[in-house]
């Protein structure tokens, strides 16, 4: 059974009468569901993920005020909850932290996550976040609406990037896919840097990865699970396969020579979706072209003209 489903039968089993009974005055102050890290929350569990931080469970977010009005009897109600279900054990609650389930402030987890304890409003804090945490604060499902401010914090995240802040992300990548893939895989090659070779290629499929979940208008996921995500997606998931292939093949010269024909395929097929997308004017091949072409339609003039690795 897939995590994000047993916590739902879990919460409906017993959440619902624990909240009806014991907190039917405030209970429409608190959010409930499952979201954060964990492969569960992003749909990708599969037998492997039971080993550790698995099992019935949910998440209710309160904000401060309420947490100092009943969030100790909150967690005392969440943690006399049965510690077994449908074949599986509840994670034990830590008084030390770090839980991922049970009763959540608001602000903290944000703070945790993203660094703040509202939604991003400034490009700078949108491009100080890390993807991967946009990534699974998105994903994850939502079992009951609270009135505090959860829902309305996580909404803004799950708009995705404001526009101009895509761009700049999106010209990042294109540079560093244009630096490491078009220029200094074959160099490095030519010259038997092999060790070096084979770290340009990785920075290229990264950023491709990374270019292809902007390009979809998703945040990318933490890296182990960016292949497994991007088979989901509409534009390029194609590319999947020849971004594995350039990772897991040697560099002698019959590899290189096809390694970088891969290299121009996926630049190629990149640039015709940034102009389907009306991002870039360019004309050429040269994914550093087109990463200031994207650039210059950035609409503010100061992350405009700020370097174009900001957006890395």
């Amino acid at each position: 059974m897939k995590g994000i489903e047993l916590s739902r039968k879990y919460y409906e089993t017993y959440g619902i009468e624990m909240l009806d009974s014991l907190f039917g005055d405030v209970k429409d102050r608190i959010t409930v569901g499952l979201v954060g890290e964990g492969s569960e929350c992003l749909g990708f569990d599969d037998e492997l993920s039971s080993d550790h931080d698995f099992g019935p469970g949910f998440c209710m977010w309160i904000d401060r005020e309420d947490e100092r009005k009943f969030g100790f009897r909150l967690e005392r109600a969440y943690a006399k909850l049965p510690s077994e279900f449908m074949g599986y054990r509840k994670p034990l609650v830590s008084p030390a932290g770090g839980n991922r389930k049970g009763v959540l402030i608001t602000e903290d987890f944000f703070i945790k996550h993203i660094g703040i304890p509202r939604a991003p409003l400034f490009y700078d804090e949108w491009l100080k976040i890390p993807q991967y945490n946009l990534a699974f604060l998105a994903a994850g499902e939502i079992f009951k609406e609270g009135e505090g401010k959860f829902t309305d914090i996580r909404e803004v995240i799950k708009a995705g990037y404001p526009e101009d802040v895509r761009k700049k992300k999106i010209a990042a990548n294109l540079a560093l896919m244009g630096q490491s893939g078009q220029y200094n895989y074959s160099r490095s090659a030519q010259r038997g840097e092999n060790g070096a070779a084979q770290l340009a290629v990785y920075n290229f499929v990264v950023n491709a990865v990374k270019l292809i979940y902007l390009l979809n208008k998703k945040y990318c996921p933490f890296y182990k699970w960016a292949f497994r995500g991007m088979r989901e997606l509409t534009v390029l998931s194609e590319l999947e396969q020849p971004l594995i292939y350039l990772l897991e093949t040697p560099n002698d010269k019959e590899s290189v020579i096809c390694k970088e024909g891969i290299i121009e395929d996926v630049a190629g097929m990149a640039i015709n979706e940034l102009k389907k997308q009306k991002l870039s004017d360019a004309l050429c091949n040269n994914l550093d072209t087109h990463a200031f072409s994207v650039t210059d339609k950035i609409e503010d003039a100061e992350l405009r003209n700020a370097n174009i690795f900001l957006g890395e």
